[in-house]
C-alpha cells in the first residue's frame, strides 16, 4: 500500500509540475517575466529541474536585466546537462561578465568555442565584448543614406577627399591610356569634380576631369589625394617611374608605390617632389593628413612592420622636411592588411584592415588613438559601410556627417565604386496615456515597460498625474510594450519604427479592470466536457484572482460554478460543485489562505446563459460559455 501511495504522489507530483511549467511558459511567452519566474521556481520547488525550467529561469530573468540570477540559472543548466544549445552559453557568457566574472566567462568562452566553433558571435570576443559582430550587421540609432555616386565609370573609380568644394579621386576610365595586367583597366589617373554640398545631399555641377596638371598625372598609377589645409601641397601616390618615363621594378621584376607631393603654382599642381622615406623595394601610399597638418600618415610593406601592411607617421616639420617615420603599433596594425588611412576634422583616424573581426575581406575601421586613448581596439563601423567585400578609402566632414567610401560590393558601375552618405540620427518616440478600458478614465500608477524584440526590458516608466508614458527609440525596431497596474489586466501593444526620424507613434494602454462592482472580473474559466481539473489557460486567468487577493490582503470572496445543459441535472449540479471546488483548491495552492474563500458552490446547468437547454442542438462553443466560474467580493 505505501508503495503505491508513494506512486501514485509522485504521479500527481509530476502532473503538477508540468501543469505548473505549460503555466509558467505561457506567461513567459506574454513577457510577464516575473509571474513566469514565480511559477517556473514553484516547478522546480516540485522537483522540475529539467533543462527547460532552468534556461527558461535564466531567460526570465536575463530578459528582466538580472545578470546575477540569469547566471546562476544558466550555470545550473549547464553544469547538469551537456548539451545546451550556444544560445544559452552565449547569454551565461554576457551574463557572467556583466556581473564581473571575468575568469569564469572566459572558461565557458573556451568550452563553447570547442563545442561551437561556428557560432558567428563568438569571432569578436574579447575582453570587452561579446556580441560584436552582431552589431556589425544591426540597425543603428542612425539613418544612413547611401548613394552609388552617377559619375562611376564602367572601371575602377576609388579614393575621395574633399578640398574647397571639389572631389578627388582616382579612376581608371581613359581608355586611351595603356591598359595595366593585373585587371586589363587602363592606369589610373587622379580626376576631380565640383560638387554642391548641404546639410542633407550632395550633388555635382560637371562632369569629373583630370586633375588640372600635366605633371601629375603619367602614363601610370596615381591615386589617393590628400591636399593641405591652406590648398598650397598635395600629397598623392604613384607607380615608382624612372626619368625617362618607364616603370621602375625591383630584383622581382615588382614595381612598388611611392609617395609624392606637389604644390599649387598659379593655380596649378606642379614642383612634383618624391619624399625621402620611399625605397625601391617596398611600397609607401595612402596618403593622411592629421588634422593640423603636422603629421603625414601612409601605408607601407617595408621591414619591420607588424604585418603584410601597416601604417605609419611621419612628422612634418616647420621647414618642410620629415622626421623619421614610426609604425603607429599593434594597437592599429596587424598581421594583415591595414591600409588607406584618414584623419576627420576631430581627429579620429579612419582605415580599412583585414586583421580585424569583419564581414569579409577589407573592413573599415576608426580609432581615437590620435586623440590619445590607446586602451581601445578599433571599432569596425558596420553596416552598411562594411560589407562582405572589400570597403575602403573613407572620407568624412565632420560638420556635416557627409562624405565617400568605395566599396567593390556587388550591384555597383565598375570594380571598384565610390559611394556617398550622409549620416541623419533616427530616433522617435513612443507615446501614449494609460486609461481604464471601462471607463476611458486617465490611469496614474501604471507601470509601462518597454521591451526589444527579443523580450528584454530595457526601459520602465510609471504614469504619474497626467497617466501619460513616452519613450524615445531607434528607428527600424520592433518594440513591445506593457502596461500592468494592480486591480487591472496587463495590456500589451507591439510597436515597429520605421526609418522616419523624429515620428511620434501614439498608443494608448487600455487596460482591463479586474474589479467591477462585487467581482472579481476575470475572462471565462472554461473547463473540458464532463471534467473538472484546471486547464492551463484557465489557470492563467485564475492568477489574476491571485493578484488581487494578495494586493488585499483582508479580502474575502465566493466562487460559483455552471455547467453547461449536457448531462442530467443532478449530476451537473455535482460536476459543478466539484469544478468550484477545484477552483477553490488551486487559489489555495497559490498560497491564499483557505479562510478567504467564504464558499464554492456549483449550480449546475440552472443558469445557463444561452438557449442551450436540456435537448437543444448547440455547437460545442455555445455549450462552453455555459461552464463557467464567478468570483463575488463578500468582504473587502
Amino acid at each position: 500500500m505505501k508503495t503505491r501511495l508513494l506512486i501514485l504522489t509522485l504521479i500527481l507530483t509530476c502532473a503538477f509540475s508540468y501543469s505548473q511549467t505549460k503555466l509558467a511558459d505561457k506567461f513567459f511567452e506574454d513577457f510577464a517575466y516575473l509571474k513566469a519566474i514565480e511559477l517556473y521556481q514553484k516547478a522546480y520547488d516540485k522537483g522540475d529541474d529539467s533543462a527547460h525550467v532552468l534556461t527558461r529561469l535564466g531567460d526570465a530573468y536575463y530578459n528582466n536585466s538580472n545578470s546575477e540570477k540569469a547566471a546562476y540559472w544558466y550555470g545550473e543548466a549547464l553544469n547538469k546537462y551537456k548539451k545546451i544549445d550556444a544560445e544559452y552559453l552565449y547569454k551565461y557568457i554576457q551574463s557572467l561578465r556583466s556581473i564581473g566574472s571575468f575568469d569564469e566567462a572566459d572558461k565557458w568562452f573556451k568550452e563553447l568555442s570547442a563545442l561551437h566553433k561556428g557560432d558567428s558571435r563568438l569571432k569578436g570576443y574579447n575582453p570587452d565584448e561579446t556580441d560584436i559582430y552582431d552589431k556589425l550587421t544591426s540597425s543603428k540609432d542612425v539613418v544612413v543614406n547611401i548613394e552609388n555616386v552617377p559619375f562611376n565609370s564602367t572601371n575602377a573609380d576609388f579614393g575621395g577627399f574633399v578640398y574647397n568644394n571639389t572631389l578627388y579621386f582616382a579612376s581608371a576610365r581613359d581608355d586611351s591610356k595603356k591598359v595595366y595586367n593585373w585587371n586589363k583597366e587602363p592606369f589610373l589617373d587622379l580626376f576631380q569634380i565640383s560638387l554642391i554640398e548641404d546639410s542633407k545631399a550632395i550633388s555635382y555641377d560637371s562632369n569629373p576631369i583630370k586633375i588640372e596638371s600635366d605633371a601629375v598625372n603619367t602614363d601610370y598609377h596615381e591615386a589617393s589625394v590628400v591636399i593641405t589645409n591652406d590648398g598650397k601641397t598635395i600629397y598623392f601616390t604613384r607607380d615608382n617611374i624612372t626619368r625617362r618615363n618607364k616603370l621602375a621594378y625591383d630584383k622581382e621584376g615588382t614595381t612598388h608605390l611611392k609617395l609624392y607631393k606637389a604644390s599649387l603654382i598659379d593655380n596649378k599642381w606642379s614642383d612634383i617632389v618624391e619624399l625621402p622615406f620611399n625605397d625601391k623595394v617596398y611600397s609607401t601610399g595612402h596618403p593622411a593628413l592629421s588634422a593640423d597638418n603636422k603629421t603625414l600618415y601612409f601605408v607601407s610593406d617595408r621591414e619591420g612592420g607588424l604585418g603584410q601592411t601597416d601604417i605609419y607617421a611621419v612628422s612634418i616639420k616647420d621647414n618642410g622636411t620629415y622626421g623619421e617615420p614610426e609604425n603607429l603599433g599593434e594597437k592599429i596594425n596587424t598581421e594583415g592588411r591595414e591600409m588607406f588611412p584618414f584623419v576627420s576634422k576631430d581627429n579620429t583616424l579612419y582605415f580599412s584592415s583585414d586583421g580585424y573581426l569583419n564581414l569579409g575581406l577589407l573592413d573599415i575601421f576608426k580609432s581615437d588613438i590620435l586623440k590619445g586613448d590607446r586602451s581601445e581596439d578599433p571599432i569596425n563601423i558596420g553596416a552598411p559601410f562594411n560589407s562582405g567585400y572589400d570597403d575602403f578609402a573613407f572620407y568624412i566632414n565632420s560638420d556635416t556627417q557627409i562624405g565617400y567610401f568605395s566599396s567593390n560590393r556587388p550591384g555597383g558601375k565598375g570594380s571598384d565604386d565610390i559611394y556617398s552618405f550622409n549620416t541623419i540620427e533616427c530616433k522617435q518616440e513612443i507615446k501614449g496615456f494609460a486609461r481604464d478600458s471601462k471607463t476611458n478614465i486617465i490611469l496614474t500608477g501604471v507601470t509601462v515597460q518597454l521591451l526589444d524584440e527579443t523580450g528584454k526590458i530595457i526601459e520602465e516608466v510609471i504614469t504619474k498625474d497626467g497617466g501619460e508614458y513616452n519613450f524615445l527609440v531607434d528607428c527600424d525596431k520592433i518594440y513591445n510594450l506593457i502596461g500592468n497596474k494592480p486591480d487591472y489586466k496587463v495590456d500589451k501593444k507591439d510597436v515597429k519604427t520605421d526609418l522616419d526620424n523624429k515620428k511620434i507613434n501614439e498608443l494608448d494602454l487600455n487596460l482591463e479592470p479586474l474589479i467591477i462592482d462585487n467581482q472579481i472580473v476575470i475572462n471565462p474559466i472554461f473547463f473540458d466536457f464532463n471534467k473538472s481539473n484546471i486547464r492551463t489557460d484557465a489557470s492563467y486567468e485564475l492568477e489574476n484572482i491571485v493578484d488581487v487577493l494578495r494586493k488585499h490582503p483582508n479580502m474575502i470572496i465566493k466562487i460559483e460554478s455552471h455547467t453547461d445543459s449536457r448531462g442530467r441535472d443532478r449530476y451537473n449540479m455535482k460536476l459543478s460543485d466539484r469544478r468550484a471546488k477545484s477552483t477553490r483548491d488551486y487559489l489555495i495552492s497559490r498560497g491564499i489562505e483557505a479562510n478567504r474563500i467564504e464558499s464554492a458552490i456549483g449550480f449546475g446547468e440552472s443558469q445557463l446563459l444561452n438557449q442551450c437547454s436540456n435537448n437543444t442542438d448547440c455547437s460545442e462553443e455555445e455549450h462552453q460559455l455555459n461552464r463557467r466560474s464567478y468570483f463575488y467580493i463578500v468582504n473587502e
